[in-house]
């Protein structure tokens, strides 16, 4: 049979059905490679990006191994926003239905108490950890008979804070459980955390499928002033584009800059950790459908957002580094189409952006620019040479 096949993989054959009702008929990379594996009840650690499709690499084989009549809940998953949470809990409900499976979704954002009493009742958890944390402290759920573990995007978990909390779930569990850990990376930190967290893990690294390749994107930078910021992302919104990401700091500044841009009669939503979840859904849901064309977004609200019809990001805050960039402008140029990526720099914002912009291998695309450089920083001996303090060897530090 060929590899290239759900049946394949050794999945029950109401799970392949529902797959193929979902037209879903060929697997993957990562779910070729996750699926056998797990099922096998082998440790996963998987470095996979957005748009892998690593979701179904953990939740088909969660739906096969977990039993209607077993204690619940008896497979959580961990993700690090809201958004993120609802879309992994709705391919779970899709594949869960078919095997008499029950799913819920606990995050911030909604009434507590009903939230509890369906995770209590529920066999696969889907949570974010801080909303998690907040039901075992009340003792309205207990993980007791979770034998199943998915860490979901755990690098954008530990880069957003929570990592303390993130352990104390994992201690409430069982030793002999089955863990899968998915990340974009698995460098410094979160290998750290990998190790820590599975034992002798089955490790994959997965690419992009093909029909969700990176396409071109047309890195630019233009420099503003606090006087001309907002007109000059006006002119970009008001420019023929698809869909339009504008990421701010702030979530006030994201709020501000909407009402600003009204009153340019540029129509655009705001999407952060203060809205409620009712608003940040129907915000999201907006601009998928296109009925609005711009969102504004902090890094945070923005995290797992997977939309190929984005065609410009536009930094109207530059990012803090070189991999909130990354992160950023990754969010266009997605499914082998083209994107662009813009930043607006403000003149002492300039040295800065240069540096995010070399790190990042945009030094041409600044240089284009004529605003200054940083100089590279120098790396200094601790040593005396000549009765002076000086570089030993000064090399750059990237």
């Amino acid at each position: 049979m060929s590899q290239h096949t759900f049946a394949a993989l050794g999945l029950h054959a109401d799970i392949v059905g529902a797959l193929a009702e979902q037209g879903i008929e060929s697997p993957f990379q990562i779910q070729t490679r996750a699926i056998p594996a797990a099922l096998s009840g082998a440790d996963i650690l998987a470095k996979a990006p957005t748009g892998s499709g690593k979701t179904l690499a953990f939740a088909v084989p969660i739906v096969q191994h977990v039993t209607r009549d077993g204690a619940r809940p008896a497979a959580l998953i961990l993700v690090p926003t809201r958004e993120l949470c609802v879309q992994v809990a709705e391919v779970l409900e899709r594949l869960a239905a078919v095997r008499g499976l029950s799913v819920a979704a606990v995050y911030g954002g909604v009434p507590l108490r009903a939230q509890a009493d369906r995770a209590r009742t529920a066999h696969i958890l889907v949570a974010t950890p801080g909303r998690l944390q907040d039901l075992i402290d009340r003792r309205l759920v207990s993980l007791d008979a979770v034998t199943i573990l998915v860490l979901d995007e755990a690098d954008r978990m530990l880069d957003m804070g929570f990592k303390p909390q993130v352990d104390k779930i994992v201690r409430r569990i069982r030793d002999d459980r089955q863990t899968m850990f998915f990340s974009a990376t698995l460098d410094g930190a979160v290998g750290e955390l990998a190790q820590a967290y599975t034992t002798a893990p089955v490790r994959i690294e997965a690419e992009l499928p093909s029909e969700h390749s990176t396409g071109e994107i047309d890195h630019q930078f233009l420099a503003v002033t606090a006087e001309n910021k907002v007109d000059k992302l006006v002119e970009l919104l008001n420019a023929e584009r698809g869909l339009a990401l504008v990421f701010v700091r702030t979530k006030r500044g994201a709020d501000r800059l909407a009402q600003r841009l009204a009153r340019h009669d540029v129509r655009a939503v705001a999407m952060h950790g203060d809205k409620t979840q009712a608003a940040r859904e129907k915000a999201l849901a907006h601009f998928e459908s296109g009925k609005v064309t711009t969102l504004i977004a902090t890094d945070v609200a923005a995290r797992g957002l997977d939309l190929s019809d984005i065609t410009h990001v536009i930094n109207f805050d530059p990012p803090e580094d070189e991999k909130a960039y990354t992160h950023r402008v990754g969010r266009t140029g997605r499914a082998g189409r083209s994107g662009t990526g813009v930043t607006l720099v403000l003149p002492d914002q300039q040295s800065e952006v240069s540096r995010v912009a070399r790190l990042n291998g945009q030094t041409e695309k600044w240089e284009e620019t004529g605003m200054k450089s940083a100089a590279p920083k120098l790396v200094y001996s601790s040593k005396r040479r000549n009765s002076k303090w000086g570089p030993s060897r000064p090399r750059r530090k990237i």
